[in-house]
C-alpha cells in the first residue's frame, strides 16, 4: 500500500477492524518513511456475469433498481429494499465465489421477496423463474396458499402449548 503522503511503496499495519456488517475491513496503517497515519478499507470482490457474458461489480443499488419495478404500488419502502438487498448480497457472498452469474442473483432475490411482499415476489418470480403460462402462476400461487396453511396450523400448535 502506498503511501499518500510521501508515495512510499510499502506501510505498517498498526490496527485492524471488522466494520459492522462484517463485509469490510478497516486498516490502521503508518508509513516507515514518513512516519504518516492513514486508513484504508479492504472488501472482498464480487463480479456479476451477466447473459452478454460481460462481467461487473455486484451493485446492492441494481438489485434494488430491479426489486422496486416489482413492487410498483405495493406497501414497500426504500428500507425494505435496503435489507432485502444486504441479505441478497450476504447469501451470495456465503456461496464462496468471487463470480456468480446474474441469473443467481435473481434467483437469490425470490425467498427474501417473497417475506417481504408475495404480490411483488409474483412478479419477480415470473421473470427469474420463466413463468409461460397461466398454470405456471397458479402452481406458485398454490404453493403461498400452502405455507399460509401450514403456518396457521403452527401457530395453531404454539397457541395450544402455550
Amino acid at each position: 500500500m502506498h503511501c499518500p503522503f510521501c508515495r512510499h511503496g510499502d506501510s505498517r499495519v498498526i490496527d485492524s477492524r471488522t466494520s459492522d456488517d462484517g463485509l469490510s475491513i478497516r486498516r490502521r496503517r503508518q508509513c516507515p518513511e514518513c512516519g504518516g497515519r492513514f486508513s484504508t478499507i479492504e472488501t472482498a470482490s464480487l463480479n456479476v456475469i451477466k447473459r452478454s457474458g460481460a462481467v461487473e461489480p455486484f451493485s446492492r443499488d441494481k438489485v434494488i433498481s430491479g426489486v422496486r419495478k416489482a413492487c410498483q404500488g405495493r406497501p414497500v419502502t426504500d428500507a425494505d429494499l435496503a435489507i432485502l438487498a444486504q441479505r441478497v448480497e450476504e447469501a451470495v457472498r456465503q456461496t464462496g465465489l468471487s463470480q456468480i452469474d446474474a441469473n443467481e442473483i435473481g434467483l437469490a432475490i425470490l425467498g427474501p421477496l417473497r417475506e417481504l411482499d408475495e404480490v411483488a415476489y409474483l412478479r419477480f418470480a415470473s421473470i427469474y423463474q420463466a413463468f409461460e403460462s397461466l398454470e405456471d402462476f397458479e402452481a406458485s400461487i398454490a404453493e403461498l396458499r400452502a405455507d399460509h396453511a401450514r403456518a396457521r396450523v403452527d401457530d395453531a400448535a404454539a397457541t395450544a402449548s402455550d
